[in-house]
């Protein structure tokens, strides 16, 4: 079966030996992604509605690089720094999946790696190849 890494280009990805997505096959396992811009900086900082779009953008982009869609993701998985954000992340899930409906998970974590990023998301999707 073939493999493909992605690459975002972010320094953390070399440093710790990480790729933004790997496909293997069909399917295609998208990394925990954070709402960073370019240099890495936080994007909505205090805000997680805005963190959650700006986390789904990088993941669209993501799975177009790899020849996919939002529409083929067949699994989401968020991580909350607090629960009580679950509905602005909520409602920027459905605006990205609504009729798409992949299976969901929302955890509450301690903290992620800044203490300014409020969610983080990974994603598996399947092609169907």
């Amino acid at each position: 079966m073939s493999r493909k890494n992605f690459s975002s280009g972010a320094k953390w990805e070399s440093i710790a030996g990480y790729s933004r997505a790997v496909k293997v096959g069909s399917r295609i396992y998208v990394s925990g992604t954070t709402s960073v811009d370019e240099n890495g900086a936080v994007v909505g900082k205090g805000d997680p509605y805005k963190q959650a779009i700006r986390i789904f953008t990088i993941i669209e982009t993501v799975l177009k690089e790899a020849g996919s869609s939002l529409n083929d993701v067949i699994r989401t998985r968020m991580f909350v720094t607090d629960i009580a954000f679950g509905d602005e992340i909520i409602k920027a899930h459905a605006e990205y999946f609504k009729d798409i409906r992949p299976a969901a998970t929302m955890v509450e974590v301690n903290r992620l790696i800044d203490p300014d990023l409020l969610v983080e998301i990974e994603v598996d999707a399947d092609t169907g190849e």
